[in-house]
């Protein structure tokens, strides 16, 4: 479906030129504003709608914006696609948490999802004759994979899968996706990652590992601890 939308949108009351082109997307709208008043130099609030609030700044003299999304593949699915055509937005970063699937990738870890396999049915929805495959920007994962050993975070590289069950019943099945290598769970990449390709821009997501077998983080940590993939996001820009 076309959509003719200008600045305002129905989500998005910034005007253009108001939202830089790299922009960080975590889900929580308060991890957005914990993230502009930590590390972002002259902060601007450019949007309160729906109270999902965003930002922009300065990082390292660098312009930057940051703007929660809500959770799950329709709510990125709207939000990055008017950032991306109304606010000309080039490099979007989704900074989330995600639930480990694998036993070597542990509470607090870093994981670059350089695949989305999904369980949306988001990527259909583009209409092509068989399985799409959303996956990120090599630029961005490459700069990201050097800019974690350069800090000495622990990070680990490869697919993810973006579920759109948050809760549910294991469903059994001849294979399990952590048989076939998926290192996390998450909720929004599949459709960020296709809306960046369908437009020609950029997108990474950078999870913290926030649930495992033997721990799962408090909703305060999530919002404000998990600065390593922040401060990783950042350095992107």
């Amino acid at each position: 479906m076309a959509h003719t939308l200008t600045a305002p949108t129905p989500h998005i009351q910034a005007k253009v030129g108001e939202i830089a082109e790299t922009i960080l997307l975590p889900g929580d709208p308060l991890r957005a504003k914990f993230i502009a008043d930590t590390f972002l130099d002259d902060a601007k609030q450019f949007n309160e709608t729906r109270n999902m609030l965003g930002f922009t700044g300065t990082y390292k003299g660098k312009p930057v914006s940051v703007m929660g999304t809500g959770m799950g593949c329709p709510s990125m699915g709207i939000y990055s696609y008017e950032l991306i055509h109304i606010y000309g937005c080039k490099n979007l970063i989704r900074i989330g948490t995600a639930g480990t699937m694998q036993p070597y990738v542990h509470t607090r870890e870093l994981v670059f999802a350089q695949g989305s396999c999904t369980t949306s049915n988001y990527p259909a929805l583009m209409g092509l004759p068989g399985t799409y495959t959303p996956i990120c920007s090599f630029e961005l994962l490459e700069k990201a994979v050097e800019s974690a050993k350069k800090l000495g975070y622990k990070y680990h590289v490869g697919n993810v899968l973006s579920s759109d069950m948050f809760y549910g019943v294991d469903i059994p099945c001849a294979t399990s996706w952590a048989e076939m290598g998926v290192l996390a769970a998450e909720m929004e990449s599949a459709a960020l990652y296709t809306n960046a390709a369908r437009a020609g821009v950029n997108a990474l997501c950078i999870l913290t590992i926030s649930d495992g077998p033997d721990e799962i983080t408090t909703a305060e940590e999530r919002q404000t601890a998990f600065t390593q993939m922040m401060e990783v996001a950042l350095s992107l820009a």
